[in-house]
């Protein structure tokens, strides 16, 4: 049996991907200094990639003082993207834990909170993948993103009404940001870890590891501070997303809040049709034929992956509204099921 713990500590690598990160990196240093490491044995992956600021100067001198463990790892390759490095640094971690404990990720321009390593590993002891919130620290205030999170906030919250799971937390949240994400060594190397793409492999690894069955546990009591900086290290990340949203209250467009609701009323039914082996309800719901749910229930190994795996899009597929037509339909439909 693997071991998750160190002398009675419990074993997390923090890792970490930067590039060209010499700005930030000692607000992060700073913080993970101030972590509370009760109970904890916490080494810092640190995977400089294709870095030629002071990021390696940075991150030796803070090794060779820290008060955590350090191993930094240096990565140099023309192909390499954030799906890649974080990889990487994913990598590393498992490598120090020697195969088992705790894999946290967040990024070199963030800031974790104190109590960071101690309300991801109590997460993570409920859950398989935890995904803690990201705080931006506002310096250039954006209002339409203040807008999209609290829209997404609320459509997350009316997902758990409808289809409630015994994993989710009591303060939730609708983030997946590899700012903040928690994973065990055992489960990251189960589901291939993240996916070598330029964008979204957090969303990515949220989705991969659900469709096989593990819970993804969104706990706003691990919070991550990240930086609202307009020139960011990854093409199509979070700063280039605010640089958009700047100044632009008209052009953003997201699912239509119906078609999410179709998805969530499915994923309820399909745990249902899961745990009862009563396919009809499901099957008309979703327009897929009985045989073929069964078919999919029998390779599936619990009512998680059946639900991710089995509800397709809406017939309509995911309609594309602005933002104000989907403040106001998601307000609708509050208000319908609060009269009802």
């Amino acid at each position: 049996m693997t071991q998750t713990s160190f002398d009675g500590h419990v074993k997390v690598a923090v890792c970490v991907p930067a590039r060209n990160e010499a700005d930030a990196l000692p607000q992060l240093f700073a913080a993970l200094d101030r972590l509370d490491q009760r109970g904890m044995a916490p080494t810092l992956c640190l995977l400089l990639d294709g870095c030629d600021d002071q990021s390696t100067v940075l991150a030796h001198d803070y090794a060779a003082r820290a008060s955590l463990p350090v191993r930094v790892e240096h990565a140099a390759d023309a192909e390499s993207n954030v799906g890649v490095a974080r990889h990487r640094a994913m990598q590393l971690g498992a490598r120090v834990l020697d195969g088992a404990g705790f894999l946290l990720t967040t990024d070199g321009d963030s800031v974790p909170a104190t109590d960071w390593l101690q309300t991801m590993v109590a997460g993570l002891r409920l859950a398989d993948v935890v995904a803690g919130k990201v705080v931006r620290t506002v310096t250039w205030s954006n209002p339409v993103q203040d807008r999209l999170e609290r829209y997404y906030e609320a459509l997350h919250a009316t997902r758990r009404s409808l289809d409630p799971v015994a994993w989710e937390a009591l303060a939730t949240h609708h983030q997946t940001s590899g700012a903040n994400l928690g994973i065990s060594v055992q489960h990251y190397r189960a589901i291939g870890g993240f996916q070598p793409i330029p964008a979204g492999e957090d969303a990515r690894l949220a989705d991969d590891a659900a469709r096989a069955g593990l819970r993804v546990r969104r706990d706003a009591a691990s919070v991550v501070f990240t930086s609202d900086r307009r020139t960011g290290r990854v093409a199509h990340g979070f700063a280039e997303g605010l640089r958009a949203l700047d100044g632009n209250s008209d052009g953003v467009e997201v699912a239509h809040p119906d078609d999410a609701m179709w998805q969530y009323r499915g994923h309820a039914l399909a745990r249902h049709a899961y745990d009862s082996g009563y396919f009809a309800p499901l099957a008309e719901a979703i327009g897929l034929d009985r045989d073929h749910l069964i078919g999919v229930h029998r390779d599936s190994p619990n009512a998680e992956a059946f639900a991710m795996r089995v509800v397709p899009v809406p017939p309509g597929g995911m309609r594309r509204v602005t933002l104000a037509a989907a403040e106001a339909a998601l307000a609708a439909l509050a208000l319908a099921r609060y009269a009802a």
